[in-house]
């Protein structure tokens, strides 16, 4: 019930949220508890590898049930489900997500093209979250954050680390998994021949998953969430039957009292094997890297209603099991299948397969998502991003990655071929996400929240101490496999930096050799600028004075479009932009000169959209601009560089009338008005099958508040429009300035200039029309 106007709310909308929830739980289960749904299948294995000496009681058995249990209480439930989801970035989870919200709340972005108005975007705070108090510490933990750019290095360092470490878990998850799964033909098989069946039908079964992605989340949740199902029901009933039927007074394990009894008597053997008692945590980080994709609520509700219960019983079944057959560890080493009744191992290892499948997926799409971010905030090359989903933008696919991630994939399995060196590279991989994604929270707790720094400091304690342990557990087997997410890791470390650091030197060197207006205004009689027909957009990175390529351009060529407009193009350290304040235009110089600056603002997680309908937006926005600088001001900004006004959309905007198509006579395509080309080439017949262009026309209303130099200037900009757009793009090449280091000389001259060259273009020019684009090259001596 409404509290103002006592009217019972709409019961039908909390229905349909609530009816939404549950839809995307149950496809999360497919998507997001693969991984952590398939770790019985290896975590006992890897746990009485070596580390841990025969015996004939159940002291080691029941000291490890109580670890599983305990490790999978504290770090998915109570850190993750409870507290880490939280920390969305407005719906958007990953490491990167958090460094983002840091971002919001510190002025700790290492791009210099922010500005001030990015901050009022209404999504860049949270509502309810008001500023710190001045003399608070989180107020001059910020201060010293702002002030250090040493600090502020380590802190994109550290999210980076995560990011990396995410994606070679990316590529281990996977083969673990399948691996593992496949194992299950040692029972049916002489050892001998197990192993020649195992790689091959792992190999086969990770192409096809890799074949997959490219349905899009959506359909592959729908798909997978049924064969979770099953598995999550399959292996919670066989654990209830090794319960009852083996030792019902097994759930004594769960007391921590065994957690303590285990370490002291194993001493180094037990501390050795928590790299094994880990993996049954691996894909707690999927939860939030996938966060995009589904909501916190149906998160939640499919963990703490299905995942974590399943999951206990299958432990306590094996454990249960086990206890009772101490002589299996010494032939199949305390496998998953050897706690399957035998009447139903060869059903329950075709669902294993299928469900070691399912559970590559959270991790594949949290890779997906995770790159996407970083790419958007110039923090890895530019990548071909596919959106799978019309209604869930984080819903992407990746072509380029996913590709990669199954080369490797198949390399390290080959590679490998043992689940105990695969186990030791995916914990270490898992483990380090976690680590930082503790320390980035720590931070989110006094600087985004608000709260306590003890409660910061006490979250460290408890979490970070629980995964330091395990961090040097698996440290320890460094050449046992642990060297591989390492290698992985620093490899696209060093591929991240260096994009980074390339894409900060070429705007270092745009702000320092950017021209004034004045430049501009001096130059023109000298060299007999002409102006032509239609609208010219620079595209620069500019967010203030005119790109050093302009300059370039114009004093070789020295012509320009009766309307100029410098669009820059940038993504903002929040998900999404409304498109009310996507665009921010402004006006370059006098009134009569025409020129415009327009940036445009995108979230890391929104689409570019495509040329005809931007340019529809781009035209409609200068407009609105122009008409309300003529209502509010009556006067021209001239000289105002930084004088920006917020506009939205054209769908907005009242100058707005319709959409049309434009034909010829002959029912055909007619490209002059769009094309600004001469009339000849109106009699050249298209093809029916080419569909209409799309052209925006607006009327200029009839009202005494437009005074006649606003409407003038509106004209001339629908007749701009109607001769052409054309795009006028910077081609830059970066050298390192003579007499630089070495170092920085390979970094730019080779890592920089390579990885540019290998990358996409952005979205934006990948869209343009090749006949409506110029490109202009000029060499950076950076």
């Amino acid at each position: 019930m409404d509290l103002e106007t006592g009217i019972p709310q709409n019961s039908a909308a909390k229905k349909e949220s609530w009816k939404t929830a549950l839809i995307l739980a149950y496809q999360s289960l497919g998507v997001v508890y693969g991984d952590l749904s398939t770790s019985p299948l290896y975590v006992y294995r890897s746990t009485f590898a070596e580390d841990i000496g025969h015996t004939e009681t159940n002291d080691e058995i029941y000291g490890v049930l109580s670890l599983v249990f305990w490790t999978f209480t504290l770090v998915p439930l109570i850190k993750y489900v409870f507290i880490v989801l939280k920390a969305d970035d407005n719906g958007e989870g990953g490491t990167f997500a958090l460094y983002s919200l840091l971002c919001r709340y510190a002025r700790v972005n290492a791009m210099p093209n922010c500005q001030v108005a990015d901050e009022e975007l209404s999504e860049y705070k949270k509502d309810g979250v008001g500023l710190a108090p001045e003399r608070s510490f989180a107020s001059r933990l910020k201060s010293t954050l702002e002030k250090h750019k040493v600090l502020q290095r380590i802190l994109l360092v550290l999210a980076l680390i995560g990011t990396c470490m995410m994606i070679g878990d990316g590529v281990l998850t996977p083969a673990l998994s399948v691996f593992s799964a496949v194992s299950g033909f040692e029972l049916s098989m002489s050892k001998e021949h197990h192993r020649y069946v195992e790689v091959p039908a792992a190999c086969i079964i990770l192409i096809g998953l890799f074949a997959l992605q490219h349905y899009g989340t959506h359909k592959v949740g729908f798909l997978f969430a049924p064969i979770v199902m099953t598995w999550l029901f399959c292996i919670s009933a066989i654990g209830v039957y090794n319960i009852f039927h083996w030792n019902p007074h097994v759930y004594k394990a769960l007391s921590p009292y065994y957690v303590f009894h285990f370490l002291r008597k194993t001493q180094k053997g037990g501390w050795l094997s928590l790299g094994g008692i880990l993996l049954c945590i691996t894909g707690s980080e999927a939860m939030f890297a996938d966060l995009g994709h589904f909501s916190q609520l149906s998160i939640k509700i499919a963990f703490t209603a299905m995942v974590y219960p399943s999951l206990i019983l299958a432990y306590m079944g094996q454990a249960a099991y086990l206890s009772q057959h101490h002589e299996v560890r010494e032939v199949y080493h305390f496998g998953f299948y050897v706690s399957v009744p035998e009447k139903l191992r060869w059903p329950v290892l075709v669902i294993a397969i299928l469900a070691a499948v399912v559970g590559s997926q959270a991790i594949i799409t949290g890779t997906f998502s995770i790159i996407k971010q970083c790419s958007a905030l110039s923090c890895f090359p530019k990548v071909k991003v596919i959106h799978t989903s019309s209604k869930i933008h984080g819903q992407i696919y990746i072509p380029e990655i996913n590709w990669l991630l199954m080369i490797l994939c198949l390399a390290v399995t080959i590679g490998f071929r043992d689940t105990k060196r695969l186990g030791n590279a995916s914990g270490l991989a898992v483990i380090s996400v976690m680590l930082v994604t503790t320390c980035l929270m720590s931070l989110v707790i006094v600087l985004c929240w608000h709260q306590n720094v003890f409660l910061a400091l006490g979250f460290v304690f408890v979490f970070g101490t629980i995964e330091a342990l395990f961090f040097s557990a698996s440290l320890v087997k460094f050449l046992e496999g642990a060297w591989v997410p390492i290698a992985l890791g620093l490899i696209f470390l060093t591929v991240m930096y260096v994009w980074h650091y390339g894409t900060l030197k070429k705007y270092e060197f745009d702000v320092q050799n950017k021209v004034s207006i004045n430049w501009l205004l001096s130059l023109g009689p000298s060299i007999g600028i002409v102006r032509v027909r239609g609208i010219g957009l620079i595209h620069t990175e500019l967010v203030s004075g005119i790109p050093a390529i302009f300059s370039h351009f114009v004093t070789n060529l020295p012509a320009f479009h009766q309307v100029l407009v410098f669009l820059c193009i940038k993504h903002v350290p929040v998900p999404h932009v409304r498109p009310e304040e996507r665009f921010l235009v402004g006006r370059i110089g006098p009134r009569n000169f025409r020129l415009y600056r327009c940036i445009v603002r995108y979230g890391y997680r929104d689409v570019h959209k495509d040329d005809i309908e931007f340019e529809n937006d781009l035209v409609c926005s200068i407009a609105e601009f122009i008409r309300t600088e003529g209502e509010e001001l009556k006067a021209a900004q001239e000289e105002d560089d930084n004088k920006m006004t917020v506009v939205g959309t054209y769908s907005s905007h009242p100058i707005l009338v319709s959409e049309e198509d434009t034909f010829d006579g002959n029912n055909n395509i007619n490209h002059a008005d769009a094309t600004g080309s001469s009339s000849e080439l109106t009699e050249i017949k298209s093809p029916k099958v080419i569909q209409p262009r799309k052209r925006v026309r607006f009327i200029v209303p009839e009202s005494p508040k437009i005074d006649d130099g606003v409407r003038e200037e509106l004209q001339e900009l629908m007749e701009a429009r109607e001769s052409g757009v054309a795009y006028i793009i910077g081609q830059s090449y970066m050298r390192a300035k003579a007499g630089s280091s070495l170092m920085k000389k390979l970094v730019i001259n080779c890592g920089y200039e390579f990885l540019r060259r290998n990358s996409r273009s952005p979205s934006y020019v990948v869209s343009v029309p090749h006949a409506s684009s110029l490109e202009v090259g000029m060499m950076y001596q950076v």
